[in-house]
């Protein structure tokens, strides 16, 4: 039977017939009739509940639908009647929104999910204890896969402080740290932002010394060639007369201020390299290839390069990177000039997405105030040194979005390590 309310009438109405026949026939002694009375209202009672059965299959059902997240079943009436195929009208379209909000949600999950780890700031959700909730894979790059906030990261947020800088890293890491308090399902977290701004900082430190050294050479330069040009035009009129003895020594000294002058004239010159370098025009460079070429400049046996990701290109300009190594591996020979058994490595691979160039020496190392200032324009530790190589070198770097960093140990070595985004 498919209607409802037909089935229900027939089965009420046979049990009562049936209850009251069978009463009858027990009181005229008729045990057959009130056996066989029995046995159908038996009949009809489980033919009842059977029908029930059917509405509670479809409870059921969309009960299993839910706890599965099975939202795509549609609902069908057990029996044909207007108020049961209206309930499971009503139920399919439930469902149907249930599913289209569920969409929705996942949805937007996923879009603020890749948004957050497309950008450059770590974003962690985590407890006020430091245990980690959630974190973006900028999080995950600047502190791997762990479970709680670092100590130094955790200690900053309670006493509201604005950087901290990690340790036991070897590219310098400094860190603008921000936290907001939300509530997640009645529970408190902490949304916090963690920023690299070392890069920033360099940044703001080269144009800077870059300003600075535009104003010097420029007032320097304009003292200097008028100085240069009067001391060429008395020298060139003193030898158009007959030399006397102090005549002669007047000559001298022009000659003097004029060399001093044009020496002075180049020195300027060295330091306004470091405001002319041009924009990278970075290419495609196999790092065998380029190590190759290291060797041909340099015929030095103590010299090893190595690179086991030797297939993957890097992009960079391969002129002002010579430059760079170049650079380097001469400080390290000057390094190791007192050592009989020196040698310098110039290793590379790529980690964590990034080329990592490391420059390392057995030679007399540095003190740590002088790693401190070795990247400083005009610093140098080196008898007639100029102080712009290390300088421009770490300007070409960071024009390049890399950084470099070095670590040392008086009389065991040092190591520059250079990293470059893919």
């Amino acid at each position: 039977m498919k209607n409802y309310t037909y089935s229900l009438a027939v089965h009420v109405g046979s049990i009562t017939l049936f209850a009251i026949a069978g009463a009858f026939a027990v009181t005229q002694h008729l045990w057959f009739c009130a056996t066989a009375c029995i046995v159908l209202l038996t009949g009809i009672c489980i033919s009842l509940y059977r029908t029930q059965n059917r509405q509670i299959r479809m409870m059921q059902r969309i009960v299993e639908c839910m706890k599965n997240n099975d939202l795509s079943q549609l609902m069908c009436a057990p029996f044909n009647n207007p108020t049961m195929q209206q309930l499971a009208t009503d139920m399919s379209t439930a469902l149907k929104n249930i599913r289209t909000h569920l969409n929705e949600e996942e949805t937007k999950h996923l879009y603020y999910e890749n948004l957050l780890n497309q950008v450059d700031t770590a974003v962690i959700v985590c407890h006020s204890d430091g245990r980690i909730e959630w974190m973006n894979k900028p999080a995950q790059r600047l502190l791997g896969n762990c479970n709680r906030l670092p100590d130094i990261i955790h200690t900053a947020l309670i006493n509201k402080q604005a950087v901290v800088q990690l340790p036991h890293s070897v590219v310098p890491t400094e860190l603008s740290v921000s936290a907001t308090h939300i509530q997640l399902k009645g529970k408190a977290y902490w949304l916090v932002s963690l920023k690299n701004i070392h890069t920033a900082l360099e940044h703001t430190e080269m144009e800077a010394w870059q300003k600075l050294i535009r104003v010097l050479t420029h007032e320097i330069m304009n003292s200097i060639t008028p100085i240069i040009s009067l001391a060429d035009t008395l020298n060139e009129r003193c030898q158009t007369y007959s030399p006397t003895s102090t005549d002669t020594l007047m000559q001298q000294g022009l000659q003097i201020i004029q060399r001093r002058s044009k020496g002075l004239l180049e020195f300027v010159e060295n330091y306004r390299k470091l405001t002319k370098i041009a924009p990278p025009v970075k290419n495609n460079i196999r790092v065998n290839d380029f190590f190759e070429d290291l060797k041909q400049l340099f015929a030095d046996t103590r010299i090893t390069f190595y690179c086991p990701d030797c297939e993957t290109p890097w992009k960079a300009d391969r002129g002002q990177m010579e430059q760079v190594f170049i650079n380097l591996i001469k400080n390290a020979q000057e390094a190791c000039c007192d050592n009989p058994s020196a040698h310098i490595n110039i290793y590379a691979h790529i980690d964590d997405e990034k080329w990592k160039f490391i420059i390392s020496d057995n030679g007399e190392g540095m003190l740590p105030e002088v790693t401190e200032r070795i990247f400083v324009p005009f610093f140098t530790t080196k008898p007639g040194g100029s102080g712009i190589g290390l300088a421009l070198c770490k300007q070409i770097i960071v024009l390049h979005r890399g950084q470099i960093a070095v670590t040392s140990e008086p009389d065991k070595g040092s190591e520059f390590t250079l990293t470059f985004p893919m």
